[in-house]
């Protein structure tokens, strides 16, 4: 009995501990750590850094920084976060990718709905169908007719396995039903560059990527990828895909926050208030909108809409890569 009670009594105070940590969750002088699994400068990092700012305020100012742990298709960061330390203090932001790398990863030391408290869905940035400035066609239907007279000698560029470029790829020829030479690049920034320069015929990639090029007309446009047109001054007069026939084309590049399984849930419920808070600041907002992005505003803000969105996002790239067989192991 003695024995027992010992056991109890542990037990107890560890609860009590736990619950101590939550309710003084983040405690002065304590940093949180956000693992980008990208490089700095780009899209995510952007989004990233952005919200720490406007979520800082409402985690008693602590400190927030970012860490850049890019590689493998992002599977390099979620690793990291998935071994961390499950206090709160460590925190992953990331796009699309984490419903794609179970697919084009087979061989994973993480899994991606057992391994992670969902936290919530930040925004969905569009993404836009783009040309070479020399391409012989002015809008989506004349594009259609080109690609059908040079079947096989399209190629699409693609800023790497793994990147939304390359999804938002691999879909258009799922829904085309033709397939393009893939030409890939370590990153956006030298695929815009040499689609400005003739070099490669077609690009599909973010809003937070493409809209300079579109607006200074250094590339040709011919499509965003949501269900309507985007309010973006910039690009309020370019078609959705959908309206100009490629029906039910919908690709977004969303971004959720993430912590190690087994985070208290008091201390998640924290993290899951301030980032909503966040999501409403006007800063924040307006960031967000220079970026062609839409700030989340569903039920995928909550910890169990977000994980219930995840899952069908593998499971619809999951088809998407496995018929490709477009692996990246």
């Amino acid at each position: 009995m003695q024995k027992l009670f010992k056991l109890a009594s542990i037990a107890l105070a560890a609860v009590a501990a736990t619950g101590v940590q939550a309710q003084d969750f983040p405690a002065a002088g304590k940093t949180i750590t956000i693992v980008v699994p990208f490089t700095a400068g780009g899209p995510t990092d952007r989004v990233a850094r952005d919200l720490a700012d406007s979520m800082r305020k409402h985690l008693n100012n602590a400190t927030i920084v970012i860490d850049n742990s890019a590689g493998a298709g992002s599977a390099i960061g979620i690793a990291k976060v998935a071994r961390a330390n499950p206090d709160g203090y460590t925190l992953l932001l990331n796009h699309i990718g984490m419903a794609t790398v179970p697919t084009l990863y087979r061989k994973l030391s993480f899994n991606v709905l057992n391994d992670f408290e969902y936290l919530g869905i930040i925004n969905d940035v569009p993404m836009t169908l783009i040309g070479k400035p020399t391409l012989p066609a002015d809008n989506y239907k004349e594009l259609i007719a080109w690609i059908g007279k040079n079947q096989g000698k399209v190629n699409l560029a693609n800023a790497g396995v793994g990147s939304a470029s390359h999804l938002c790829g691999l879909m258009l020829q799922s829904t085309l039903k033709t397939e393009m030479t893939p030409v890939p690049y370590k990153g956006a920034a030298p695929a815009i560059a040499d689609l400005m320069g003739n070099q490669v015929d077609l690009l599909c990639d973010q809003t937070t990527n493409t809209t300079a090029q579109i607006e200074s007309k250094k590339v040709k446009a011919y499509g965003v990828t949501t269900p309507k047109r985007l309010t973006t001054p910039a690009l309020k007069d370019l078609p959705t895909l959908d309206e100009s026939g490629l029906k039910n084309f919908q690709v977004t590049v969303w971004h959720g926050l993430y912590a190690p399984k087994g985070t208290p849930a008091a201390v998640t419920k924290k993290v899951n208030e301030a980032m909503r808070l966040a999501l409403k600041e006007p800063e924040f907002i307006k960031k967000e909108e220079q970026l062609g992005a839409v700030i989340a505003a569903d039920a995928r803000t909550s910890p169990e809409g977000h994980k219930k969105f995840v899952q069908s996002e593998i499971e619809t790239w999951g088809k998407v890569i496995k018929a490709a067989g477009a692996y990246a192991d």
